[in-house]
C-alpha cells in the first residue's frame, strides 16, 4: 500500500505509554529531533515493575524538554479512562497518536487477567472511538511478535496465520489488529500495527530476561533457561525499535476507495525484528561476559555455576525470529544492532545506574 509522507514538525502528537521503555525513548527522539509543535506523554504510573524506573525515564524526557524547542507535556493517567481520553483529544486535537500503553508480560497475563481486558481492550477502545471522533492522519499502535502463537513457520511474516495465541496478553494484541482494522474499513482511519520482537536495552524493563537475568547473575543467584536452552529469540535493540517507530509515523497507509466505491482500509501491520534469531545460550553468555567488562560481575565469575537448565513456561514459544521485508521495502529501514553491542550498552547502563 502507498503511504502519504508526514513531516513531523508542528504536528500534535499524542504518546501513550509514555515513560514506558519503548514510549519514553520514542518522546526523547521525539524532543530531540522536532523544531516544532507538542508531544503529550500519558501513562498510568503502575507498579506492574519498580515505579522509580519509570520516574527515571520521566526525568531524561523532562530534562530533554527543557532544552527542545517542542512543548512537552506529561498526564499521569490510563488510556482505560475514557473521559479522560476524550478530553486530551478534544483539548490537543492530536494529529499522530502512538498508542504503546498496554499491560505487558505473557506469564504476568495468567494470573492476572483483569488487568489486560482493561489496558489492552478497553483502553485501546477508547483509543480508536477518540481517534473517530477526532480525525488523525495516523495511528500508530505496539501489537506484538506473541500474535504468531504456535506458528512453526519460521522467520514469522505478517501474511502467516495469526489467531492461535497461546496467552491472554498475545490475544489481546491479535484484538488489537482487528479492531484497529474494523475501525480503518468502517471510519477511514489511517492505523499501522507493530509487532515487535524481544525488545532490550539500557533502562529497560526489569521483567524481561536480560534484566532479571542481571539482576540474579548480580546477586550471585542462579538464572534459569527456559526449554534446556533451546529457545531462540529475535532479540531487538532499543533504538532499532524507536527508528522503525519514527519512520512509520511519517508515512500513513494512503486513503483509497475500492472498485464497489467503498473505502479500502488504510491499515497496515509490519513486524520489527532483529531479523537474527539469537539462541538462548548465546545471548545469556554474551550478556554474563558484558556484564563482567562493564565491572557489574567479577572477572572470575563462574558462569556455568549460576546457570540451570529448566523447561518451557506457559505461555512461552520455542522461537521468534521476525521476516522484515515489507518494513525494509515501504520504509527502507532494517533493524541493525547486534546483541554484542546492544548488551555492552545495557551493561554499562545498569552499572551506573545501580552504583
Amino acid at each position: 500500500m502507498s503511504k502519504v509522507k508526514i513531516d513531523l514538525n508542528g504536528k500534535s502528537i499524542l504518546v501513550t505509554g509514555s515513560p514506558g521503555f519503548i514510549g519514553a525513548n520514542l518522546v526523547l527522539r521525539l524532543l530531540k529531533e522536532m523544531n516544532s509543535g507538542t508531544v503529550v506523554s500519558l501513562d498510568n504510573m503502575n507498579d506492574y515493575y519498580d515505579p522509580k524506573l519509570k520516574e527515571y525515564r520521566l526525568s531524561l524526557i523532562e530534562k530533554s524538554a527543557e532544552a527542545s524547542p517542542v512543548k512537552h507535556i506529561f498526564v499521569k493517567g490510563s488510556i482505560a479512562d475514557k473521559a479522560l481520553i476524550d478530553k486530551l483529544f478534544a483539548e490537543y486535537r492530536f494529529d499522530i497518536v502512538v498508542n504503546l500503553a498496554a499491560q505487558a508480560g505473557v506469564r504476568y497475563s495468567i494470573d492476572h487477567p483483569d488487568v489486560y481486558i482493561e489496558s489492552n481492550i478497553i483502553g485501546f477502545y477508547n483509543i480508536l472511538e477518540a481517534c473517530r471522533n477526532n480525525p488523525v492522519e495516523h495511528l500508530v499502535y505496539a501489537s506484538s511478535s506473541s500474535v504468531y502463537g504456535e506458528n512453526r513457520k519460521v522467520p514469522f511474516s505478517t501474511e502467516d496465520k495469526a489467531d492461535n495465541p497461546v496467552s491472554l496478553y498475545a490475544a489481546t494484541k491479535k484484538s488489537n489488529e482487528l479492531l484497529a482494522h474494523s475501525y480503518s474499513k468502517l471510519y477511514n482511519i489511517p492505523s499501522t500495527g507493530l509487532r515487535f520482537f524481544t525488545v532490550y536495552g539500557p533502562a529497560g524493563r526489569p521483567d524481561m530476561f536480560y534484566f532479571s537475568a542481571t539482576d540474579i547473575l548480580a546477586d550471585s543467584g542462579t538464572v534459569k533457561i527456559f526449554n534446556y536452552g533451546n529457545c531462540k529469540r529475535d532479540f531487538t535493540y532499543i533504538d532499532d525499535i524507536v527508528e522503525g517507530v519514527c519512520r512509520v509515523m511519517q508515512g500513513a497507509p494512503e486513503k483509497a476507495n475500492g472498485e464497489d466505491g467503498l473505502p479500502l482500509p488504510p491499515y497496515a501491520v509490519y513486524n520489527i525484528g532483529g531479523g537474527v534469531p539469537e539462541n538462548l545460550l548465546d545471548y545469556i553468555r554474551t550478556l554474563q561476559e558484558e556484564l563482567v567488562n562493564a565491572g557489574v560481575l567479577p572477572a572470575d565469575y563462574d558462569f556455568e555455576g549460576h546457570r540451570e537448565l529448566v523447561g518451557m513456561q506457559p505461555g512461552d514459544v520455542p522461537v521468534t525470529y521476525a521476516d522484515t521485508k515489507e518494513l525494509e521495502d515501504d520504509y527502507g529501514f532494517r533493524p541493525k544492532t547486534g546483541i554484542r553491542e546492544g548488551l555492552r550498552k545495557f551493561a554499562q547502563w545498569y552499572a551506573e545506574y545501580y552504583k
